[in-house]
């Protein structure tokens, strides 16, 4: 088989699944699952991580296969949600240590005391006063990522905007917060 029967055999079995057929998203899933599992391995150096990516690699193309305009593209599409989902997940999830029950018993506090709590309490009190002395699209922006948990991917659907355009409301958003929230710490 040559290279163009293969890309011609995934184009058909792209618009198969396009139309619905669950079998021929299966097939691309069993042509594919390798190549995403390679490129989620080196993006997180965890062989567990990158399975758990594959799958959610794959209910995303479930989801939005209807929105590929030019289905010979698909192999660089799918590639870019690996490549998108794998980013999201190394940035939004700290590293796993393992630790025997005894050595954390040893080695936790109990970091609560009044003074702390307080200040936890009054820096709350801020923030949100600064979130609420940002525009709308500042605030929804922020709200989206740090209170929902939003991933950039998600945020550019829900913003009908590019990744790109979300980290930079992201960015700006950050430092205009930080602009209104210092005058009430000073205070």
């Amino acid at each position: 088989m040559t290279f163009q029967d293969d890309k011609l055999i995934v184009l058909a079995l792209v618009r198969r699944a396009q139309a619905g057929d669950r079998e021929a998203l299966g097939e691309l899933f069993t042509r594919f699952e390798r190549h995403i599992f390679l490129i989620a391995r080196a993006r997180l150096r965890n062989d567990h991580e990158a399975q758990e990516l594959v799958q959610d690699v794959f209910v995303q193309v479930m989801e939005k296969l209807g929105q590929l305009r030019e289905p010979e593209a698909f192999a660089g599409w799918l590639r870019t949600i690996a490549h998108r989902t794998a980013i999201n997940r190394g940035t939004r999830r700290a590293p796993e240590v393992a630790a025997e029950p005894e050595t954390l018993e040893a080695t936790c506090q109990d970091e609560r005391c009044p003074v702390a709590d307080a200040i936890r309490r009054e820096d709350g009190v801020h923030l949100r006063a600064g979130l609420d002395r940002l525009g709308d699209l500042d605030r929804e922006t922020l709200e989206a990522f740090y209170v929902r948990g939003q991933s950039l991917i998600e945020m550019s659907d829900e913003f009908d905007a590019p990744v790109g355009t979300i980290k930079r409301r992201l960015h700006v958003a950050r430092k205009r917060l930080a602009k209104e929230v210092e005058p009430l710490v000073a205070v």
